[in-house]
């Protein structure tokens, strides 16, 4: 079906993650993404987000792009390159799902690609696709973390893969030294309201109004996955949907100050920049501008 990697973990509520996530709200690290709070219970146990559910199936697919962009134009992160990626791989779960029925009999279950209640990285982790950085990602052994993650949650027992029990990240500190804005914090936490992505996407300010600065993201960021010395196995994916769309990686920044609307609209409807909207790029454009003018 095109994806890298399948796990299967048991169905079970998220005792440690549930802790560490009400705690992570507490602080105010989610900042204005409300959203976050919601359906606590259901992002802690897949049994009551899916009915009967006892099995979570994790799968990855690799994004990382073949092209890169100059380092002097304003910069979109790697996985906003091609098409959306829910649209791509939520087509795959389906094609999947209706296969494994035609083959096994009737299932019942959902799936989900970064759209839902779901603790997708912790899924991974349990299914043996990697562990979590000290960036929040998930590292692939020999493989890094340019992947995205789907999650299937159906009502059929399977055999469940062991968790990877080994953290490879050792003593590296090169995310942490690395991020711009010092959003990386001890223990794998992340101040998301201090992250880059934030700003430039979650973050619906017609302003942006930080004192921890950065000079070159203009959608998202990949400083954090650059470091890392895993990512130096990453491989160019095979997938033709995320191939580079319509000049993306060309633009400078009159191109993104200079495009109408509707050119916006229509060079973009499957790209996942259209989610930060034309007004939220050219903002994201000033603030850099700004920035070089101090």
């Amino acid at each position: 079906m095109g994806f890298d990697y399948c796990g299967i973990a048991k169905a079970t509520e998220l005792t440690d993650d549930a802790k560490r996530l009400s705690n992570w709200l507490e602080k105010g690290y989610h900042g204005e993404m409300a959203y976050m709070e919601n359906h606590f219970d259901l992002r802690i146990d897949p049994r009551k987000l899916v009915p009967g559910a006892k099995s979570v199936i994790t799968f990855l697919k690799n994004y990382y792009p073949s092209e890169q962009q100059d380092k002097s134009l304003p910069q979109i992160a790697k996985y906003a390159y091609g098409e959306d990626y829910h649209e791509v791989i939520r087509q795959q779960l389906f094609e999947f799902l209706d296969t494994a029925k035609q083959m096994i009999g009737p299932i019942e279950g959902r799936g989900f690609v970064d759209s839902a209640p779901v603790l997708e990285r912790a899924w991974a982790q349990k299914s043996g696709a990697g562990w979590i950085g000290k960036n929040g990602n998930l590292i692939r052994h020999q493989a890094g973390s340019f992947f995205f993650i789907a999650t299937l949650i159906i009502d059929l027992e399977l055999i469940y893969d062991d968790p990877i029990s080994k953290d490879y990240c050792g003593s590296c500190t090169a995310c942490i030294d690395a991020c711009p804005t010092a959003a990386i914090l001890p223990n794998k936490t992340i101040e998301a309201n201090h992250c880059i992505s934030y700003f430039t996407i979650e973050l619906k300010a017609e302003t942006i109004s930080t004192d921890r600065n950065y000079q070159d993201w203009a959608f998202g960021c990949d400083v954090c996955q650059d470091v890392c010395p895993w990512n130096r196995f990453s491989k160019s994916n095979h997938e033709t949907h995320f191939k580079p769309l319509n000049s993306l990686l060309q633009m400078n920044e009159d191109d993104w100050l200079t495009i109408e609307e509707t050119s916006f609209k229509a060079r973009f409807k499957k790209s996942p920049i259209l989610r930060s909207k034309l007004k939220g790029i050219q903002r994201n454009i000033k603030y850099l501008q700004e920035q070089r003018e101090k």
